[in-house]
This record gives C-alpha cells, structure tokens and sequence, in this order.
C-alpha cells in the first residue's frame, strides 16, 4: 500500500504524443519517414509509365477541346486547370466523381452568382465590397459543398472568378455557362475511359 509502481520511459526522438503499452512501458510515437525520391515509386509497377504519360495526354485533349470554344473567357481557366489534374491523376478519388465535379461546380456559380448579385445591387465600384463579395463567395461554396457531398476544390475558383470577372447579369449568365460546360466535357472523356484510368498520386 502506498507505494506507486515505476513506470519506465523509453525516450524517443522526435516529441510526439505519448502511449502506455500493456507492460507499462511509455513511448513516444513516431511516424516513419518516407525516404524522398525524384520520380515517383509507383513508376515501378509494370506499364505504369504508360497511364502516367496518356492520362496528361488526355488532360491536355480536354483542356484544348474547352480552350477552343472558350479562348476569350479568362474566368474558366483557373478552376479548369485543377480540375484536369484531379480527374485524370486522381480519377478514383471522390472529388473526381461526377457528382462531384459537376455539383461542386454548379455550387461554385451559385454562390459566385449571389455574390455577384449582391454587389450589383451595392455597386460594385468599392473594392472593398469586391474584396468582400469574392472573400464571401470562397467561403460560402465550401460550406454548401461539404454539407451537400459535393466536394471539388476547383469549385471554389469558380465562385471567385465569377465575382471577380462577372461585371454585369449577361456576364454571368456566359460564364456560368462556361464552366458548366467545360465541367461536362472533362467529366465525360473520365466517364467513357475510366475503366483504364488508374490513380497516378
């Protein structure tokens, strides 16, 4: 009675947060480092060069079909870059499903649209209420992506584009159509070779 048993500690060291095993022992958790490379492991893998080198050939492709129609509509071009590299380097992972894609999209014109709403009705001569609206815009299409399942982190490019380039209605109304558009034509060329598509990150 009154005596307290020893616990023995083991240091380790890096200070991470510390476990008690079953035999009383204390440890500090340690992550194993990742030995850095300069070309990726999964190069290893038979003929996975060859999804590595297609699967960019595609994202150009798609990337070039939109450029063409929509060469004059600087609003696009940011969300449709990370778009393309989430859908064809990461085409199993959630944010590069259809639903995804497209619905993060439309969340991003929605909100970029009551922004851009909002400042017609202010005016939008005060870059203050510009900088506002856009700040506004980011963070209310994150919050109706995650609470609808829609996450697509290019979306919320798109809902600051929209605000920062979208000066009246009909810009709004084209640029939006824009977006979805070149949302459809990437998604559509994942859908017809996703079978031969293989996660590259």
């Amino acid at each position: 009675m009154g005596m307290h048993k020893k616990v023995k500690v083991r240091k380790m060291p890096d200070k991470r947060q510390r476990r008690v095993t079953k035999d009383g022992l204390i440890y500090k958790a340690s992550q194993q480092k990742k030995t850095k490379h300069v070309l990726d492991e999964k190069l290893k893998e038979e003929n996975m060069w060859v999804h590595y080198v297609l699967q960019s050939l595609l994202a150009t492709f798609s990337i070039f079909i939109v450029l063409v129609a929509l060469i004059n509509t600087p609003v696009i071009v940011a969300a449709l870059g990370s778009t393309a590299f989430i859908v064809f380097a990461m085409p199993k992972n959630i944010t590069a499903q259809p639903r995804n894609v497209l619905g993060g999209h439309v969340v991003g014109i929605i909100s970029g649209s009551a922004c851009v709403s909002m400042l017609l009705l202010l005016g939008n001569d005060s870059d203050f209420l510009l900088i506002l609206a856009a700040s506004i815009s980011v963070g209310l299409s994150i919050f109706i992506m995650v609470v609808t399942d829609t996450e697509h982190p290019p979306a919320g490019s798109t809902a600051l584009g929209l605000v920062i380039h979208a000066a009246t209605p009909w810009d709004l109304i084209t640029y939006a159509g824009f977006i979805l558009f070149s949302a459809f034509i990437i998604t559509s060329v994942k859908h017809v070779l996703n079978p031969r598509l293989r996660d590259l990150v």
